[in-house]
């Protein structure tokens, strides 16, 4: 047993605790990079998009993930401005507006945005004008994923941003690399406070994520079958 262990006997405890928090951390931010991909599959087979995969790089720290999480999404959020900005050119004012309509039957906004995109794409798929549809008029693109980008930003920049995402890492930079046992206490309740604080909403704003974007999906496979 460690110095510090004897000297501070709740430090074991605590280390298996920052673990088992930091394995809930990767398996949401696993969850997200999954969810990302699927909605980026979506764009680029449907609306002609061309967003890259991301992958989970299990050398680089929580923040180096997270802000590639960042960047897709920003990918992603840009291109659906930019899909915006097409229905916009090629309708005419009143259909437009139509397209944000609450009012109006969905029915005829999805035909509304799939002729458009007949004309941009030349040849959309039957489901095109669903998915532009759903991505416009839902809160995915605006509350939903603001909501995610925000607290991704915020773990970056927390404590938990310099960790690296394997827990060999973990072990490494916040249990084995502390000199003295007051310090390695003190950096061990710090990082647990700042991944229970940072978690519980982490987890929230994760879950209603992959969930309006399983939304958007399900609609696709129902429309394929």
């Amino acid at each position: 047993m460690a110095l510090s262990d004897l000297l501070y006997p709740d430090n074991p405890k605590r280390r298996q605790e920052l673990i088992h928090l930091h394995k809930e951390l990767l398996d949401c931010m696993s969850t997200n990079f999954r969810a990302t991909n699927e909605l980026a599959r979506v764009l680029n087979e449907h609306l002609g998009c061309t967003i890259t995969n991301i992958q989970m790089r299990a050398s680089s720290t929580v923040k180096e993930n997270c802000d590639i999480i960042i960047q897709a999404i920003s990918e992603i959020q840009h291109q659906v401005q930019k899909i915006d900005s097409d229905m916009k050119e090629k309708l005419e004012p009143v259909l437009y507006q139509k397209l944000y309509d609450i009012k109006e039957p969905e029915l005829e906004k999805i035909a509304i945005a799939h002729k458009v995109f007949s004309i941009v794409l030349g040849e959309a798929t039957s489901t095109a004008g669903m998915v532009a549809i759903k991505l416009l008029g839902s809160n995915l693109i605006t509350l939903t994923v603001s909501n995610l980008v925000s607290l991704l930003a915020q773990i970056g920049a927390s404590v938990l941003g310099g960790i690296s995402i394997t827990i060999l890492g973990l072990g490494i930079e916040m249990i084995l690399h502390a000199i003295l046992g007051a310090v390695e206490r003190n950096q061990l309740l710090a990082a647990v406070r700042s991944y229970e604080k940072h978690l519980s909403e982490f987890k929230a704003a994760s879950e209603k994520y992959q969930c309006d974007i399983h939304e958007v999906t399900s609609l696709v496979r129902q429309q394929a079958q």
